[in-house]
């Protein structure tokens, strides 16, 4: 049977939007079960208490149920390969944060691809880190740490929380930029460093602020800088280290993501739902008390920020060598 020209071209038509319509079908009905955030970090780190504030306001909002899961391993690899491999339908999702940016470069023999198998969906917040010293050494400003650290080569000790966590690549890349030469002394997490930074046994450290800020404000330890390019609500006489060393931008940051191909629709829906929660003041209040003020993008806008994220830490990663522990 023939069929008149104009019928044909409204039945072809018709035909090829079928896939854009199945899909906005599809998003109107998401979450059509409950949804699973993954954190790749045990429970009662900060960036497990920010999922959680993120996922009641999603179960409010959209009426299932969201679960968050530690899955810690391997600086947060774990949690992220699992959510690598499964299905894109928008029923796992992944907190996602410097660490990933990081780990890409750190662990080339990852058995999965974060920057192919992962789509950034939406960001949270800022992570404010602050370069701090040990009260006793004869510094006050990064321009003197540089001039007394080129006049002592070798003999300044740098604390980190772990080879290539956030504090530890953060001092690397102050090294990179400035060519001063310090001593690499990783622990196993921030508060016996911190500790050991208090009582002198290393002399500097790039510490995520909330885990420092109280010794800083009672003056066991002094803050020269902070590592992001916007200074710090809390230390607000404080300078960023990128007033003193141009171009330098440390700093973490955290959101949500999911697995690669996950449809535009539901990608959109969770960044518009997220940054309506970023904008409510009862949360936007507990972040900023958290230390980590809001950071909110587009979807497009966040894949960018990742890339490039990627791009910097893979450089610093291989400047320094770091190798994982």
């Amino acid at each position: 049977m023939n069929l008149p020209r104009r019928q044909f071209l409204h039945l072809a038509a018709g035909a090829a939007a079928l896939p854009a319509v199945r899909r906005v079908a599809w998003a109107q009905a998401y979450p059509s079960r409950p949804v699973r955030i993954v954190v790749g970090f045990p429970a009662g780190q900060a960036i497990d208490i920010q999922a959680r504030l993120i996922a009641q306001w999603l179960q409010e909002r959209l009426g299932q149920p969201f679960v968050v899961e530690n899955r810690p391993g391997a600086g947060g690899n774990v949690g992220a390969e699992s959510v690598a491999r499964a299905a894109a339908d928008g029923h796992t999702l992944l907190i996602i944060a410097s660490n990933n940016a990081i780990n890409v470069t750190l662990y080339p023999g990852a058995g999965f691809d974060f920057a192919r198998d992962i789509a950034p969906a939406a960001s949270f917040a800022r992570g404010f880190q602050v370069m701090e010293v040990n009260p006793s050494l004869p510094v006050k400003t990064v321009a003197e740490f540089i001039a007394y650290a080129k006049a002592n080569p070798g003999k300044l000790n740098m604390a980190s929380a772990g080879n290539g966590s956030i504090t530890h690549v953060s001092g690397e890349l102050f090294k990179m930029m400035t060519g001063v030469n310090m001593l690499h002394v990783p622990y196993r997490g921030s508060v016996p460093a911190v500790t050991d930074l208090i009582s002198g046994q290393v002399q500097v450290m790039f510490d995520n602020l909330p885990s420092s800020i109280e010794h800083i404000r009672a003056g066991r330890l002094r803050a020269l800088a902070v590592t992001n390019p916007i200074r710090a609500d809390a230390l607000p006489g404080v300078p960023t280290v990128g007033d003193f060393v141009s171009g330098y931008a440390g700093g973490g940051w955290s959101g949500i993501a999911a697995p690669r191909n996950t449809p535009a629709e539901i990608m959109a829906l969770l960044n518009r739902q997220i940054n309506a929660a970023l904008a409510d003041p009862a949360i936007k209040a507990r972040l900023e008390h958290m230390g980590a003020p809001v950071l909110s993008m587009s979807p497009g806008e966040f894949q960018q920020f990742v890339s490039a994220e990627i791009e910097k830490w893979g450089k610093v990663v291989k400047f320094a060598g770091v190798k994982p522990d």
